[in-house]
This record gives C-alpha cells, sequence and structure tokens, in this order.
C-alpha cells in the first residue's frame, strides 16, 4: 500500500482488541481476509446528508489516488449483508473518516458504525459538515437501542469530539477544498501507519 501512496505522491498486525466480542468472532470465522481485500478507509457518513457531497467526493478524490476507500453505496452490492459486511470493511481498514452532520446521530447505523471504529481503535479523522462537535449527542430512541448500546454510542461520540478535525460550513465553505484537504490527512496518516509498521 505504501509504493502506492508514495507512487500518488510523486504524481501530484496485530490483533484487534474490541469491547465487544462477537466482532472478533466476525474475523475468525470468516474465510482468511487476502490483503488485496483490505480497504485504506472507511468513510462512515449519514447518507441522506452527505451521500450526494462530500462523501461521493471524498470517496472519488481517494480513488484517483489510487487508495481503496470504502463507501457503502459504491462497494456494496444487492444481496450482501448489511452489517457482515459494513463491519468486515470497518475492521479490514487502516483508517477511518467519520464525517459528522446534523441527521448523523439519528442513525442507529452510523452509530453502531462510529463505536466499532472506536473499539477497533482505527485512525480517525473526523469532519464536522454543518454541525459542532457539541451538538453531537445520541439522538435515537431507547425504544431502538438498550442502555448499553446508547452508553457504548455516547462513548464512541465522545471520543470523536475529543479527536481534532476539519469544520465545514455550506453556506460559506469550499467542498472540493475541504475534500482535498481531507484526501491529503489521509494519505499523511496512511504513510505514518506504514512506517510504523516497518519499525515495528
Amino acid at each position: 500500500m505504501i509504493s502506492r501512496v508514495f507512487e500518488f505522491m510523486k504524481k501530484s498486525k496485530s490483533s484487534l482488541q474490541l469491547n465487544n466480542t462477537p466482532f472478533l468472532d466476525l474475523l475468525s470465522s470468516s474465510s482468511s481476509v487476502k490483503p488485496n481485500a483490505l480497504h485504506d478507509v472507511f468513510i462512515n457518513h449519514r447518507g441522506s446528508d452527505t451521500k450526494r457531497n462530500i462523501a461521493t467526493l471524498l470517496y472519488d478524490n481517494l480513488n484517483a489516488r489510487n487508495l481503496r476507500p470504502f463507501l457503502d453505496s459504491k462497494n456494496m452490492k444487492p444481496g450482501d449483508k448489511l452489517f457482515d459486511h459494513i463491519n468486515r470493511a470497518i475492521l479490514t481498514s487502516k483508517v477511518a473518516v467519520t464525517v459528522f452532520s446534523p441527521n448523523y446521530c439519528d442513525s442507529y447505523f452510523c452509530l453502531h458504525e462510529l463505536a466499532l471504529i472506536m473499539e477497533s481503535k482505527k485512525r480517525v479523522i473526523p469532519i464536522f459538515f454543518d454541525i459542532k462537535p457539541s451538538q453531537l449527542d445520541v439522538m435515537i430512541e431507547k425504544v431502538t437501542c438498550s442502555d448499553n448500546e446508547i452508553q457504548r454510542f455516547r462513548w464512541a461520540l465522545q471520543e470523536a469530539k475529543d479527536t481534532v478535525g476539519l469544520t465545514f460550513d455550506s453556506c460559506k465553505g469550499n467542498l472540493s477544498e475541504v475534500v482535498t484537504i481531507a484526501s491529503d490527512v489521509i494519505v499523511e496518516r496512511l504513510v505514518e501507519l506504514e512506517a510504523e509498521d516497518e519499525d515495528v
């Protein structure tokens, strides 16, 4: 992967420890994961807010840089098992981008993905898209989730709030600029991870 990153730049494992054991079972029960099946970046987002703008633009930008991003609408096919496919993509990605938006915290799927990302100790790059970190809180009803899940989601949101991220205001900002900056940061993080792996 590092050679692909460096090629682009010239032109322009240890086992996971999760709080949630079923996800460990997911990896051990699946057939051996081949390196060419790994994703470099997992894009976590609320589709109704961001799929037609930042999420797809970010995916396309990373793809153009010869990276392997995962975006549900681009990588999943009819018949794929939703949770299995997404969980495996998170666990086999090196870096995650979380695009927080006004309706993000209403989604069980978004919060589940975020919690798994944080539990698996991924490098996370938050993008606060038309929302401030202080506005993030679990908005799904207790009827839909157990108290343990809500606590898990709140913990993951707090971890994200405590991580330096990028902010974007659609009334004032330049979308292509934030996508380019985010892509540059992702490349830097991937290079850092490769260097760390070589030092081990």
